[in-house]
């Protein structure tokens, strides 16, 4: 026992001072358990094949999914668009915006989705930013209590639970507590928000440096002279690729992408595909997207018997005409004094035939080349617009002696939204909860995660396996799986009997409810200092030992146990949503005292009554 508690009592100080990663830490702790013996290889090792572990990785690959069709985007957008200019409104559609978002997608996910759009909506609304940024946070952590994938402590007491041959939560089991949570939080953040976060200044936007897609089109009149030509199935260029049409010399145009789209008549599954290729197949019903004369547009159209398409209205949706950057983008391209394309025309240089890219125009000092460019000649400190695949862009940046890629094209191919497969995201998502739902549906709830996560690939909502590993935090998959086993050390040498009769003997005489007080107001404590994960890996076990030794019901227990690991305010580092507003909303340390303090003792107050009605002892 003495060791066991040396080894959890060195992890909790290297947790505290954060001088060491806590994933090393945990898999130190692990190591030391197995070195001394008091746990077998195989149960070390138990962690990393548990089904909550195996739920995790598959509901980060969902949540990528999710993020990357820009569905929650999309979702959160129009919602915060119905505050117009009211303040009030705002504040409120934020949470509940924000807590609806994080019941079913990662709290750290969630914040970083809606920050941008809630600084800006805050800009349109003459409201001042910082009032919303800290409700924001919190709010992402209470609708994480609303369902059992909402944050990871909710898994955790959940199998618990069902270790302990109890039932396990179902999926909603955690909706009511976590109405509560939300309605708390609205009350009283609503006056400490106005009274304590609303005299700071607004903060300004840093830049850094590396212009959005959207501002390279704008910047480069792309959007201005663009114009969409729909090949019909008789057309004499179907057959031909692209760099046989010769646009470029024949008629001064450049082709900025071929929108190719499948299962058209089927509008919900339907796909796009981008090629920007020279060898290029053309087929019919592609749309080409040209870039260049209007006049020019209509002779290339005329003499291939093409249809100009309308320019209000694209191809399917009926939206104005735009460019998107699914397969292929953009970037600027600085050529250095020792670039062996200087003096050269963009003909000579062969961009195309040697990157697989495309140049759309140059800016020489305030000057924008955008006609003719395959005649131009280029010199040191031309800035090239360039467009092909992200990859191929990406590729440019070997060529260091010549020039400069300015930005960070893969990154920017990261953030780009694939929203066309937004319904497809939407659609997986509520298969994955009615499986989890309805019990006469014979799917355990991580296998209909790892459906989910399957299909989110299979269907591209996320961009390949490459995509979805990105999409997983390792390092807590890696924390949650090394730290499972500290729980079973902590009753295999009865470290955890220990505690909890020293909490019943003590508080335990005062009733169930003191005894849930002093469970959820120790737990809260802690998760100021650890991650509110281990928190809760580590408060379960002595939480249902407590309840055993009482003989009443565990389950209001362990919900104190997760409401108080994933209710804690008071710091900025106690939870990753605090810390990523902490410099976007300019806050001190003292604003989280002065805010979060105070509703993390009314939280914890109202749960400790509210609980028992809930889920009786």
């Amino acid at each position: 026992m003495l060791v066991t508690i040396i080894i959890l009592a060195v992890s909790i100080i290297f947790f505290v001072s954060g001088k060491v990663r806590s994933d090393l830490v945990a898999l130190c702790a692990l190591l030391a358990l197995l070195i001394f013996q008091i746990l077998t290889p195989e149960e070390g090792l138990s962690g990393f094949s548990n089904s909550t572990v195996i739920m995790m990785v598959g509901l980060f690959i969902v949540g990528g999914g999710i993020f990357q069709t820009g569905l929650a985007k999309m979702i959160s957008g129009k919602i915060l668009k119905l505050a117009g200019k009211s303040e009030t409104r705002l504040f409120l559609l934020v949470i509940l915006t924000t807590a609806g978002i994080g019941a079913f997608v990662s709290n750290t996910g969630t914040v970083a989705l809606m920050l941008p759009i809630v600084v800006s909506m805050a800009a349109l609304a003459g409201a001042n930013p910082s009032r919303l940024l800290m409700p924001l946070a919190f709010a992402s952590s209470m609708g994480g209590m609303m369902t059992l994938i909402g944050t990871p402590p909710n898994l955790i007491v959940s199998d618990a639970l069902a270790s302990a041959g109890f039932d396990r939560l179902s999926f909603f089991s955690f909706l009511p507590v976590g109405l509560i949570c939300v309605a708390v939080g609205v009350v009283v953040l609503m006056p400490l928000s106005k009274k304590f976060l609303t005299k700071r200044r607004k903060s300004e936007n840093s830049s850094s440096g590396s212009k959005s897609l959207n501002e390279l089109v704008n910047e480069y009149g792309l959007s201005v002279n663009l114009f969409r030509v729909r090949i019909p199935q008789d057309s004499e260029v179907v057959g031909k690729t692209m760099g046989s049409l010769d646009l470029r010399n024949r008629y001064g145009l450049n082709i900025l992408e071929i929108r190719r789209q499948d299962n058209v008549q089927q509008r919900f599954m339907r796909t796009v595909k981008q090629y920007s290729a020279p060898d290029t197949v053309l087929d019919g019903n592609d749309v080409l997207y040209l870039s260049g004369d209007r006049s020019q547009v209509q002779r290339f159209a005329d003499d291939c018997r093409l249809t100009l398409m309308d320019d209000h209205s694209t191809e399917e949706t009926g939206d104005t005409a735009s460019l998107d950057f699914y397969d292929i983008g953009i970037a600027e391209v600085l050529l250095m004094s020792s670039a062996r394309v200087n003096n050269h025309t963009v003909r000579e240089a062969g961009f195309r035939e040697k990157f697989n890219v495309n140049v759309l125009g140059i800016r020489r000092k305030q000057e924008y080349l955008l006609h003719d460019i395959a005649d131009v000649k280029m010199h040191e400190g031309d800035v090239l617009l360039v467009q092909g695949g992200w990859k191929d862009i990406a590729r440019l940046s070997n060529e260091d002696e010549d020039w400069v890629v300015l930005g960070q094209p893969l990154e920017e191919a990261a953030k780009v939204t694939l929203d066309y497969k937004a319904p497809i995201a939407a659609l997986i998502m509520v298969l994955m909860v009615v499986l989890m739902v309805f019990d006469f549906i014979p799917v355990a709830p991580v296998t209909a995660v790892l459906i989910a996560a399957v299909l989110m690939v299979m269907t591209g909502c996320v961009r390949g396996m490459e995509g979805a590993y990105k999409t997983i935090n390792w390092q807590t998959i890696v924390l949650f799986a090394a730290m499972m086993p500290m729980s079973l050390a902590l009753e295999k040498t009865g470290v955890s009997n220990w505690i909890s009769d020293t909490l019943v003997n003590s508080i335990g005489g005062f009733g169930p409810l003191a005894l849930l007080a002093g469970i959820y107001f120790t737990t809260s404590l802690m998760t100021m200092f650890i991650s509110n994960t281990v928190t809760a890996l580590l408060m379960a076990p002595i939480a249902m030992q407590s309840a055993l030794q009482l003989g009443v019901s565990p389950v209001p227990f362990m919900f104190a146990v997760t409401v108080a690991a994933s209710m804690c305010f008071a710091s900025p580092f106690s939870t990753p949503p605090n810390a990523l507003v902490l410099s976007a909303g300019q806050y001190s340390f003292m604003d989280y005292v002065k805010v979060g303090l105070p509703l993390q003792i009314i939280m914890g107050v109202v749960m400790v009554l509210v609980l028992p009605l809930l889920f009786p002892f």
